[in-house]
């Protein structure tokens, strides 16, 4: 879904890793289109393997595009013949990953990690640095004592509030978190993603959510979008989002969810079945077809033989053929 003079714009975005001279080529990114408002929430959803963190590591310059582009605040920053800048780059956009224990330098004190940043984009005094350090750990609900310490002192959670400190530090104006809290307890999932929401309003941050879990990210998004093999399957607001998916793929990501309600046990029993369903052999050839025939229960002939192109579906964009067939989603999260 495109908006009005967005901060983040990406088009037609295509990655693909290997050589296809030795026929290893995958596409790991298939024709991606997504706009990011300031202030806004988007989230990529998807199995291990959709292309999620691809998209997120093509904007900061860690995966190079095949095709397409990318524009940061009305300036194209990539294409397939334009390599991000990184250093220009990351004074705009901040990334979060996934392990809170491999992503803080063990040797380094906090406020070693958390200056390097600040001496790289901003000119500022070493005393204003530590000042600034402090009141950021602050922010992130850390004693500022913690800036004397080093990363084996903190639990997981707390190494993630020290990772997005670092990240804020140079007054970001989008932030991609790379299932920034699928390592963390439940409990304390909900903490980070109370302190993302908090620092949003407080900031006017704009975030890219990537994550496999439809129930944590319904919490934080604006908008959702769903990713298989490389393709945007439905894209739309969150709330009408959870309550009547489209797609029958978003319907499986949606089942995988715990429920608390018998009522909806079989349905999601049904559902579960359907992800742990193996790819039918030949389902699709390559470059034709839904990625997710294979899988669908709803699959006709059309669906392995021509490509389900987005169209709207209420206030989503769905890529399915058979969007008005499908009987009513039964549950919601």
């Amino acid at each position: 879904m495109l908006v009005s003079d967005p901060l983040l714009s990406l088009r037609e975005l295509t990655v693909t890793y290997g050589s296809r001279r030795r026929g290893g080529a995958v596409r790991a990114v298939n024709q991606v289109s997504i706009d990011i408002a300031r202030g806004e929430t988007v989230a990529l959803v998807g199995e291990s393997g959709s292309g999620k963190s691809s998209i997120g590591n093509s904007i900061v310059g860690l995966a190079p595009l095949s095709a397409g582009t990318i524009v940061l605040d009305g300036q194209e920053i990539a294409s397939a013949t334009r390599r991000v800048d990184k250093p220009s780059v990351s004074r705009q956009v901040q990334m979060v990953f996934q392990d809170p224990y491999g992503s803080l330098n063990p040797t380094r004190t906090i406020e070693q990690s958390l200056i390097e940043p600040m001496v790289v984009h901003r000119s500022l005094s070493r005393k204003k640095m530590r000042e600034t350090v402090r009141s950021m750990l602050t922010d992130v609900g850390l004693s500022p004592e913690a800036a004397t310490r080093y990363p084996t002192h903190f639990s997981g959670g707390q190494r993630q509030r020290i990772a997005l400190a670092r990240a804020l530090m140079i007054e970001p104006d989008l932030i991609i978190c790379d299932e920034a809290v699928s390592a963390l307890d439940v409990s304390v999932q909900a903490q980070v993603l109370n302190l993302l929401a908090r620092l949003q309003h407080a900031r006017g941050l704009a975030y890219l959510f990537i994550s496999h879990d439809l129930a944590v990210v319904r919490l934080l998004a604006d908008r959702i979008v769903v990713l298989y093999r490389g393709q945007i399957m439905e894209s739309g607001p969150t709330a009408g989002f959870v309550s009547q998916p489209c797609h029958p793929y978003t319907r499986v990501l949606l089942a995988a969810a715990p429920v608390p309600d018998p009522a909806y046990q079989r349905e999601r029993r049904r559902l579960r079945n359907v992800a742990a369903r193996s790819e039918e052999p030949n389902a699709v050839a390559p470059g034709s077809g839904c990625p997710f025939a294979g899988r669908c229960m709803y699959a006709v002939d059309q669906c392995r033989r021509e490509r389900p192109q987005l169209r709207p579906r209420g206030d989503s964009l769905v890529a399915c053929h058979r969007v008005d067939d499908l009987p009513e989603f039964p549950m919601s999260l």
